[in-house]
């Protein structure tokens, strides 16, 4: 006769699983037979397993994603205190939406408008209009329904046809614009990006697709291919005069993903906001530079006015009457609690010194990759103000200013060192230089981005928006956890994943990947020394002896001719490949 598990561990019973089971079918070894047992995949489970069989089994397959801490193409958060995140194991149970029930959390969420409101300058004493949502895609997609629904009004006033909205915005915007435009029903029109607005909404280009049936613009403040920020007031006072000319009452929705988050504290100085006039609503991502898991986003609006009443709805079937506005519905609290945590623990000093931190760090990478001369910068952030593009007198000017600046900085929380700086976020968006390029025509940046993986880094290798498709460019987005060791081990696999591509080019990959870098070389201070090598405007012959200085600094050079001569005969050669594979 089978015995149950409930006679040979009693206490089993009070976990609470099936007392009929047998000791053959609960196995509390870890992986005992459930990766053979599962079957399909696709279908519907037919038994269980105990808990932590379930925890280990699917723990150990997530080790195959990639070290959040190295994914260098992610703008998200990954890594909050401790404090942060037991208020958020505390909260898991707690529906946002349920107010009547949650009292607390809906004040907490009041809270944190309020301070959006305030950090975006809005009209002093008014309460602030906007909502928590699941992220900025759905804050887009929101600021974009009401400014259909506040067009469509007008128009029915005016008697005239509804029938062909449109909205307009760069070719340059992530696909939540596109969503908006496509989901509710909106003509996208996409304004071509180039050299000359660098890669960002071409503001005259704009002004030619605008007609009475534009709904309104989406700007973007921090562009996820380059991270520079669109011109928000230069666009308002386009609005401006086609409003004389046409009496066009044209808004403006500012992407703020990233921005928002950024310029506050960083660029107090620029007018992005609800200073502008034309500005009706901004969303952010709080997962992102609000420095919260993912799961948060806000948007707010410039007053009541601004959110027609027809996207409110009301309920009464939580227990009280309830207003909504958002696309989703249940939401959970223990996000919004998070974002709160931030604000009060951090307040504006801390944020400035995050962002301060970041920028540093963003401009010191920038400074060294284009201090190597194999790489350029299509970013402009580490570039004195109004001077954009990559040239030798644009590099040097880049180079000298962060050195200046970096001794001048009087505190982390001073937002003052940036006035000299363009306006940005902290991404770095780089590829071969041109005299890279004409040496090495077979370089492939395709290569440098799966080697880095190799390292572990996680750098995403794409093109530029359509009509500049043809330039394909790496990107590093810096973060609250990056540091200056990150930036110096950054360099230093950069160029290694370089000259890798380069000599995987003449022998086999698997002996190009033979040489490991020397473990005794530091890489500290290694991102400023790269940065301090190049000060003077070199000739292409100065270029390539400046290119092979820098691996000697890192001991590659030296690794690679050690390589060479431990593979001299044809057999060693042959077996080195056979190792690799």
């Amino acid at each position: 006769m089978t015995e149950s598990v409930g006679d040979l561990l009693p206490g089993m019973r009070r976990m609470g699983l099936n007392r009929r089971a047998t000791a053959a079918q609960i196995d509390l070894t870890y992986g005992a037979g459930y990766s053979e047992s599962t079957g399909d995949v696709h279908a519907f489970p037919t038994t269980g397993m105990p808990a932590r069989n379930a925890y280990q089994l699917i723990h150990d397959s997530l080790k195959f994603d990639g070290d959040p801490a190295l994914n260098c193409a992610t703008f998200l958060t990954t890594w909050m205190e401790p404090e942060a995140e037991k208020l958020i194991v505390e909260n898991l149970g707690k529906n946002r939406v349920d107010i009547d029930e949650y009292e607390a959390t809906e004040r907490v969420h009041r809270r944190c408008l309020a301070h959006l409101h305030d950090l975006w300058n809005g009209t002093p004493g008014q309460e602030a209009t906007g909502t928590v949502t699941v992220g900025s895609s759905e804050g887009i997609m929101l600021g974009g329904l009401a400014m259909k629904w506040r067009w469509r009004q007008r128009m029915q006033a005016q008697g005239k046809d509804t029938s062909r909205p449109n909205i307009v915005f760069g070719a340059n915007a992530q696909v939540a614009l596109e969503k908006t435009a496509r989901y509710f029903d909106m003509e996208a029109r996409l304004v071509p990006v180039s050299d000359k607005s660098h890669y960002v909404l071409d503001i005259e280009k704009a002004v030619e697709m605008i007609d009475e049936n534009t709904v309104g613009l989406f700007v973007i403040l921090g562009s996820t291919y380059t991270g520079h920020f669109e011109d928000v007031a230069g666009m308002s006072k386009a609005l401006d005069r086609l409003h004389k000319e046409h009496g066009w009452e044209i808004p403006i929705h500012v992407d703020g993903a990233c921005g928002a988050m950024i310029a506050p504290f960083v660029f107090p100085d620029l007018a992005w906001d609800f200073r502008v006039p034309h500005v009706a609503s901004i969303s952010t991502s709080g997962h992102k530079f609000g420095l919260t898991y993912p799961g948060i986003g806000w948007v707010v609006w410039r007053s009541p006015e601004c959110l027609p009443s027809e996207l409110t709805f009301e309920l009464s079937y939580l227990g009280g009457v309830e207003k909504t506005f958002t696309l989703n519905f249940s939401h959970p609290a223990c996000f919004l609690i998070a974002q709160y945590y931030q604000f009060i623990r951090f307040g504006r000093s801390g944020f400035t010194r995050m962002v301060n931190a970041c920028m540093y760090h963003a401009r010191l990478l920038s400074v060294a990759l284009e201090a190597t001369g194999a790489f350029e910068c299509m970013s402009d952030m580490h570039r004195p103000r109004g001077q954009f593009g990559f040239s030798e007198a644009t590099r040097l000017a880049a180079s000298n200013l962060f050195a200046e600046s970096a001794m001048c900085q009087k505190s982390g929380a001073d937002p003052s060192v940036n006035d000299v700086y363009n306006y940005g976020q902290p991404e770095v968006a780089f590829r071969f230089s041109d005299w890279f390029i004409q040496k090495n025509p077979n370089a492939n940046q395709d290569v440098v981005s799966t080697l880095l993986r190799v390292r572990g880094w996680i750098i995403p290798n794409y093109p530029l928006p359509p009509n500049r498709g043809s330039i394909r460019i790496l990107r590093v987005v810096i973060r609250e956890t990056s540091s200056e060791d990150t930036v110096n081990r950054l360099v230093r696999d950069i160029m290694w994943a370089t000259q890798t591509m380069l000599e995987s080019l003449t022998k086999p990959l698997g002996e190009a990947l033979l040489r490991p870098l020397p473990p005794t070389v530091s890489t500290s201070d290694l991102a400023r020394d790269v940065a301090a090598t190049h000060k003077e405007t070199m000739n292409d012959s100065r270029r390539s002896s400046h290119w092979e200085g820098l691996l000697g600094k890192i001991g590659e050079l030296k690794a690679a001719a050690s390589s060479a001569a431990a593979v001299i005969d044809k057999e060693a050669k042959k077996a080195v490949y056979q190792h690799s594979c």
